[in-house]
């Protein structure tokens, strides 16, 4: 059989190879400067640069660590990998192009977009609805670009690595697109369609699942690659990879709901995250234990390879993380984890570990093979190993002792029954930890930059092949299957198929835990005391998300002992149905917020907390707000806010919106004349923004009969 020559298009792998360890170093860098921000509020600068408080930076860090970092490098390993498993190159360089530098632009836009406030408000989904619009039309031309590669691939079976690839692009386009339906109100601005417990169900069977499909199995497919490519070894196991591939896709999935545990959400809901979580520590392990067993015999390589140290650390990182997730599932452990920084050191561990030592393993690996060369320093590169290595530990460490020590403070009492420590006696006595985390991801962002220096001259030593050449036999028209081949292996040579399969077992979970949650009326039930916000308090709640207030504060009370004494009665499914969206949270670093109009309803206090908080709390890590006491609320956007959230269902009255800053007014100056009865002193409009946020804050928890806290 003759063989046909073609050429390996190397510029698309080493132009995101470069984004891939910019943006991550940017991301990295970000997230030093928000650690250190919690343990010294004075580095948020608020009053010079409010756009760059913790409120608006911390989506920044995780977006950028997310779609950057790691983005660019799943984009990497596939636009290397794929073209030589299929023996072919990428179908389209034009589409690769447009993938490349649409995805640069997506990057920052949500950087600029982020810092100027504009925010969905939903975690890891911040981003507003023209972005989210170019994010899907970037990952349909990423789809194509991959899919008419393989259809015109000369390798009939597709390899495991690709799997994941296939299974990883359709998941993420269902998950992106169902949790982004939203109601433009303008050019930057929405609401999410779904509202309370309904949204945070569709967000958290989002947000689990972009760490599944996005942060998990598209670098699985890279590991299932490059590690036994650097080992020269075969993978261990080919059916192991075929159970791990697919019990992994149809359990991941349910798994979702273990986010919203002990909260307002339907419990069958909450038991079935919690059942399908445990039973994802087997695939997980079988996936982690066959990447370690493809290094049987090679462990003499390990000692001395630093990109094998890399990828034995990542996925051992990869196996801590899903075992710690299951465990975190059950009712008893999240008790303890949720709201804390338990839930900080898990995620840390994969991305920094899984994702960050796969990502420099194959950095390491791939850069001498684009530029026909060898490593500049093996010695160098094992030296970040062990100071990436130090970095995650002393990250890590510090926020498990933090969570515990807080979760024994929180739930201390006194022998007469009352609650032995305050709040903030809880946050001073985790700032140490803070600053050790701070002092890891530092040490964690230098062996970064000694990486780059080494892999720069690694690329000056030799030069950029950009075009390799290859052959390969065409693909014969006929195939007959061997005698020996499994089911499986039919699958394997139809990528259609593979797609539509992996489609079908993706959607299964969702379908099961969505669909009764929005049919079945009694899931949600509704409490007739509770109201629309009003214009006054709608516009408040927005500038509350807009400042990132939810990345330090939740509105959700569970039925502990503790957390009904502290914060008030524990909080009701139907307290939350004209919240769009919802803002449950999924940290503490502040307390929460669910019955703050009833716990703290002095409009004057608000008032000089927003401005000042060390002088209402001393001790207080949370960053003021100077610039609210100068910002006008845009009334102009009062009108379309409520016509849109009329339109989603909340029941205004018709043609509310002709009166509706009229009522605005009317609440935001009989918030102004409470605040100047009490302080003679304060003069200011009753048009700022403190007066919006003001009146939502008050609004919280007092549409139902409560149990004040004690």
């Amino acid at each position: 059989m003759s063989l046909e020559k073609f050429h390996y298009d190397n510029k698309l792998p080493k132009n995101f190879a470069i984004a891939c360890i910019f943006w991550g170093t940017v991301g990295m860098l970000l997230g030093v400067v928000i650690a250190f921000q919690l343990a010294f509020p004075v580095l948020n600068f608020s009053e010079y640069l409010p756009n760059f408080a913790f409120g608006r930076l911390r989506p920044v860090h995780t977006n950028a660590v997310i779609f950057a970092f790691v983005g660019n490098g799943i984009f990497t390993g596939v636009y290397y990998s794929l073209p030589r498993l299929l023996k072919t190159p990428m179908w389209s360089k034009t589409l690769g192009n447009i993938h490349f530098w649409g995805w640069q632009l997506i990057i920052v836009s949500a950087a600029v977009t982020l810092l100027l406030g504009f925010t969905t408000g939903k975690e890891y989904a911040e981003l507003e609805w023209p972005i989210d619009i170019a994010i899907t039309l970037i990952w349909v031309v990423f789809g194509f670009n991959m899919f008419a590669t393989i259809l015109t691939r000369r390798e009939r079976h597709l390899y495991v690595a690709i799997w994941f690839f296939i299974a990883s692009w359709v998941t993420v386009a269902m998950l992106h697109i169902v949790n982004s339906i939203e109601y433009p109100v303008s050019f930057m601005k929405s609401y999410s369609w779904y509202a309370g417990v309904q949204d945070a169900l569709v967000q958290w069977w989002y947000g689990h699942n972009a760490v599944a499909f996005f942060l998990t199995t598209p670098y699985l497919g890279i590991m299932y690659y490059f590690l036994p490519k650097a080992a020269d070894r075969p993978v261990y196991s080919y059916r192991l990879s075929i159970v791990h591939f697919w019990s992994l896709i149809f359990l991941y999935i349910w798994a979702g709901p273990h986010h919203l545990l002990y909260t307002a959400l339907p419990d069958w809901a909450q038991s079935l995250g919690t059942v399908f979580s445990i039973m994802l520590i087997l695939p997980s392990w079988g996936g982690m234990l066959n990447g370690l067993f493809t290094l049987r015999g090679a462990w003499d390589k390990v000692r001395e390879e630093p990109v094998l140290k890399f990828f034995v650390v990542a996925v051992t990182c990869y196996g801590m993380s899903t075992f710690e997730g299951p465990m975190l599932a059950l009712k008893n452990v999240n008790a303890i984890s949720h709201y804390s920084d338990w839930t900080v050191a898990h995620v840390h561990i994969g991305a920094l570990g899984w994702n960050g030592f796969l990502t420099f393993g194959m950095m390491y690996w791939l850069i001498p093979k684009l530029f026909n060369t060898t490593l500049f320093s093996k010695k160098m590169a094992s030296t970040h190993f062990w100071i990436g290595t130090l970095g995650i530990l002393l990250y890590a460490i510090p926020m498990y002792w933090s969570s515990f020590r807080a979760y024994f403070m929180m739930k201390a009492f006194t022998p007469e029954g009352q609650l032995q420590y305050q709040f903030i006696d809880i946050v001073q006595t985790v700032i140490p930890f803070y600053i050790m985390r701070g002092l890891g991801g530092l040490i964690y962002l230098s062996g970064v930059i000694l990486m780059i220096y080494n892999l720069v001259k690694t690329a000056k030593s030799g030069a950029f092949v950009a075009n390799e050449e290859a052959e390969a036999p065409a693909l014969a028209r006929e195939y007959h299957a061997p005698a020996n081949s499994i089911w499986h292996s039919v699958i394997e040579r139809k990528p259609i198929l593979l797609l539509v399969l992996s489609l079908v077992v993706v959607a299964i979970g969702g379908l099961v835990e969505l669909i009764p949650t929005f049919l079945v009326k009694e899931n949600i039930p509704t409490i007739a005391s509770v109201k629309p916000y009003t214009p006054l308090e709608l516009q408040g709640r927005d500038i509350y998300i807009r400042e990132g207030c939810y990345n330090c504060h939740s509105q959700m009370i569970r039925p502990f002992r503790y957390e009904v004494t502290r914060f008030g009665e524990y909080s009701k499914a139907g307290e939350f149905v004209y919240d769009h969206p919802f803002q449950w949270g999924s940290k503490r670093t502040g307390p929460d917020l669910a019955r703050e109009g009833v716990n703290q309803p002095s409009a004057t206090w608000h008032f000089n907390h927003m401005y000042n908080p060390g002088a209402m709390i001393n001790g207080s890590i949370m960053p003021p707000y100077p610039s609210l006491y100068d910002n006008t609320i845009d009334k102009a956007s009062t009108m379309s806010k409520i016509h849109a959230m009329r339109n989603m269902g909340v029941p205004y009255p018709e043609n509310y919106e002709a009166i509706a800053n009229d009522d605005l007014d009317a609440q935001a100056n009989k918030i102004l004349a409470e605040i100047q009865a009490n302080d003679k002193t304060i003069t200011i409009s009753s048009d700022k923004e403190i007066i919006a946020l003001i009146g939502y804050l008050k609004r919280l928890g007092t549409d139902i009969k409560l149990n004040t806290k004690n």
